[in-house]
């Protein structure tokens, strides 16, 4: 928004707020207050942030103060064109900490429960005080509801379930059933605790991941080691990780070497093992080693932060479907107060009916049409999911993202570092007049100490083969043609087949060979001993283990899969036929912009799936761009959703889960408005009454809510 550029902002953690309900009462009184630009709230976070052009934070929070809920913490100001950072999660507040007793909601409905209890007893004991006791029973509990329904109204939300609630109660009172309107008060209290405690167990997942990171550190500062805050921890430092200790920042392994268990961050169930230039993530596990680390991350922005940030900031984000609900229950809890009401008069008035009978029923009307279950319904389930989907290292930016991505129909990939590790590996060692060993040892003892891609995975295969590497002397770089050193006395060369051509004699059975690795999109170099062809060692960016499990996955779900590469036509035709996906090859980073608008043309729904620097056109051209791996910046900005660990396998599953969202999303609408048809019918024909019907009202709100947190737990859960 534009004036948001301008704009100061404040963020306030805002304890009860734990319906949309209650959102939109707080959405519409702090909007209509001067100086106030914009308002979005998240149920789920339980937070409100105002834009606005000044204006005194104690006068917002006394706002939100008289609605009936309390502000726990208020942020400072900050200007949304900085690029500041929010804190790393929100405090769960006084009532995410303490047991649901002491909350207010807890302790309005104890003592409304004792009271009702008390006033059943005395009337009883003595019947002709039964009703002024549950007259008093009930002012009990209605007292602060009225109040909140009188201070929203003139806040602008004048039909609001308190309301709706205060008026059923009263009339109750009227036509002399004050024992049904006590009992009503205390069982929407009984709901509202309810949506609380539910609601407090949602937040708790995403924001339980903030615990992860330890509350110290141990720096090393002037020669010594010493205990410091973690969020005290500046870019640069050098700290150490203790085998069994949690790593307080994101960084890079100095020295040392362990394995770290990442599962919870990342969801990888295997340890890594993690060595010298390794990246850490805050929040991960050391196991057996001590690792010196440098810190690469402020507190505000590492890992766990940066996903706690980008969940909250998408629970703010509404899906189409909860828009439309929004938009539904504006006319629909009015409609329903019109229909209460022509219930209450329309009989008596046109067929004689009895005044009280029907004024009883349509009190009951009133409260079966109160909106919280159908309100509830579709961000319950997308706060849920996109907290499950965070633990589990699958990111989305909203519910609108979540919607859209079970939609998708084609599946676009990047090769290099999407659907292959990003770093070539040996595939093949053949010997032609040396034997294997020897060529993969005398490679190895030419690239020793050099870090180029190529000499690392030379290396790399050689310490995975235990191999004795000899030490060169005389080493020099050749530069496009390869490298050369005196090795055990002879001059060794690996390098092109073009550059070893010119050094020795190649044989037309090796240059075969070396066709046939060419052809599998393989890169070979020829080692050189003394003027002869030794052997070849072939290397190639291999695919990510869990590739081709994962396509397959997406296969099975009927989504098609589609390449595209800017890697040459022969090495991406060899992946893609390794891996079973359709490969487009030879690409700059325009033509895989056309080619996903080819794509959407043609009527697919398209997601892109690459590591969000390269592929930004892409990944922003596609109905759904999905970044691939490691929780940076880029990859967390630039697309719509972002798999943390990388895996193949988890496009398939952020896919999934979306689908089994909105699954969950229609079993709530139709539990909410089920019910409420089934007991608006037998209210109307006088089956059902008061209590029974707030009893609706209450059940449906539970049980879409305890439907919604499913989503919390695994696949199948």
């Amino acid at each position: 928004m534009k004036q948001a550029l301008s704009s100061a902002k404040m963020r306030f953690q805002v304890e009860g707020m734990d319906c949309a309900s209650c959102a939109t009462k707080i959405e519409n009184a702090v909007r209509r207050m001067p100086g106030v630009i914009d308002v979005s709230v998240s149920v789920a976070g339980g937070t409100i942030t105002v834009g606005h052009d000044g204006i005194d934070r104690d006068d917002i929070g006394n706002r939100i103060s008289s609605l009936g809920y309390r502000v726990a913490r208020a942020e400072s100001d900050r200007f949304a064109g900085e690029g500041s950072k929010a804190s790393p999660g929100p405090s769960s507040g006084d009532d995410g900490a303490a047991p649901w007793w002491r909350t207010r909601k807890g302790m309005l409905a104890v003592g409304s429960g004792i009271a009702l209890a008390a006033a059943f007893g005395l009337g009883k004991a003595v019947p002709a005080t039964e009703h002024w006791a549950f007259l008093v029973a009930m002012l009990i509990g209605l007292v602060p509801i009225a109040r909140r329904a009188i201070v929203a109204a003139s806040a602008g939300t004048p039909f609001s379930i308190e309301m709706l609630m205060s008026i059923a109660a009263v009339g109750a009172v009227i036509i002399g059933a004050t024992e049904e309107a006590a009992t009503v008060v205390f069982l929407f209290l009984i709901g509202e605790l309810l949506e609380g405690v539910a609601a407090d167990r949602a937040r708790a997942s995403i924001q339980g991941l903030t615990a992860l990171v330890p509350k110290t550190a141990r720096i090393e500062e002037d020669g010594r080691v010493r205990d410091v805050p973690a969020d005290s921890l500046e870019i640069g430092a050098t700290i150490q990780v203790r085998p069994g200790d949690r790593v307080p920042a994101d960084g890079v392994v100095l020295s040392g070497e362990s394995t770290v268990d990442e599962a919870p961050v990342t969801g990888e169930s295997t340890p890594v093992r993690k060595g010298a230039d390794a990246s850490l993530f805050a929040g991960t596990v050391n196991g057996d080693g001590l690792l010196r680390v440098r810190v690469t991350t402020g507190a505000a922005d590492n890992t766990i932060a940066r996903v706690v940030r980008l969940v909250e900031e998408a629970q703010e984000s509404k899906a189409p479907t909860e828009r439309f609900i929004d938009r539904f229950s504006r006319y629909y809890t009015p409609g329903v107060a019109m229909v209460a009401a022509l219930v209450a008069v329309a009989p008596p008035l046109l067929f004689g009916g009895d005044w009280v009978g029907w004024i009883y029923k349509g009190l009951a009307v009133l409260l079966i049409g109160c909106p919280c279950a159908l309100v509830i319904s579709t961000p319950a389930a997308i706060a849920a999911s996109l907290s499950a989907g965070a633990r589990r290292g699958l990111l989305l930016k909203g519910g609108a993202v979540l919607e859209q991505i079970g939609r998708i129909t084609v599946a676009c990939f990047d090769k290099t570092g999407t659907l292959t590790a990003g770093k070539p590996q040996v595939t093949d060692i053949v010997g032609f007049a040396h034997s294997e060993k020897d060529v993969l040892r005398m490679a190895a003892a030419l690239e020793s100490g050099s870090s180029h891609p190529l000499a690392t995975a030379i290396l790399s295969k050689a310490a995975a083969e235990k191999t004795r590497i000899p030490p060169g002397s005389n080493a020099s770089a050749i530069g496009g043609k390869g490298v050369r050193a005196i090795v055990e006395g002879m001059e060794v060369f690996l390098g092109s087949p073009k550059a070893a051509a010119e050094l020795a004699a190649v044989t037309d059975a090796q240059q075969a060979r070396i066709a046939v690795l060419n052809d599998e999109g393989k890169t070979v170099s020829l080692l050189v001993l003394d003027d002869k062809i030794a052997g070849a060692v072939a290397m190639r960016d291999e695919p990510r283990p869990d590739a081709e499990q994962g396509l397959k996955l997406l296969s099975d779900a009927g989504i098609r899969t589609v390449m595209l590469t800017g890697d040459n036509r022969r090495t991406a035709a060899a992946i893609g036929e390794q891996l079973g996906i359709d490969v487009e090859a030879e690409l700059l980073p325009e033509d895989k912009q056309r080619i996903v608008g080819r794509l959407q043309k043609q009527g697919f729904v398209v997601a892109k799936v690459g590591d969000g620097i390269n592929d930004a056109p892409a990944l922003a051209a596609a109905d759904v761009g999905i970044a691939m791996g490691g929780g940076t910046d880029v990859a967390l900005e630039t697309a719509d959703a972002a798999v943390l660990h990388g895996r193949v396998a988890d496009v398939a599953a952020i896919i999934d889960l979306s689908k089994r969202t909105m699954t969950n999303i229609h079993q709530n609408i139709a539990v909410a408005l089920g019910l409420k048809a089934v007991f608006l019918i037998t209210t109307v024909v006088g089956i059902t009454g008061l209590w029974p019907a707030i009893l609706a009202d209450t059940g449906a709100t539970v049980l879409v809510t305890l439907n919604a947190l499913r989503l919390l737990k695994p696949s199948g859960g």
